[in-house]
């Protein structure tokens, strides 16, 4: 077996699992009690899918894909920070720009 073969197999490997992981972690995100579970398996989907992406461009050879993972880095981010201050209690909020408002008094 010469090195090459030795490190498609682990490439094949590793997405392998990263497949399953994903599948477990969706199971989760479906079944999950809270929206806080929700919202942290979809950002662990996202995280597992970029290094997909990323074992994915060194088993193919081919570099465009690491910009694929940063852009989907980024809008898997953006979704998680989205998700995240959209369940965010109602009294909380208030309390929150109450907070904010009295520190804009104090600064005037």
């Amino acid at each position: 077996m010469s090195v090459e073969n030795a490190y498609q197999l682990l490439y094949a490997f590793v997405l392998l699992v990263f497949a399953v992981l994903i599948g477990i972690t969706l199971v989760r995100a479906v079944i999950g009690p809270r929206v806080t579970d929700r919202i942290m398996s979809i950002n662990m989907i996202g995280t597992m899918v970029i290094a997909s992406i990323i074992v994915l461009s060194g088993m193919l050879g081919e570099g465009y894909l690491l910009d694929v993972a940063l852009i989907y880095a980024m809008i898997s981010f953006v979704t998680v920070l989205i998700l995240a201050a959209s369940n965010i209690p109602p009294e909380k909020r208030k309390r929150m720009e109450a907070e904010e408002k009295a520190m804009q008094e104090e600064d005037a």
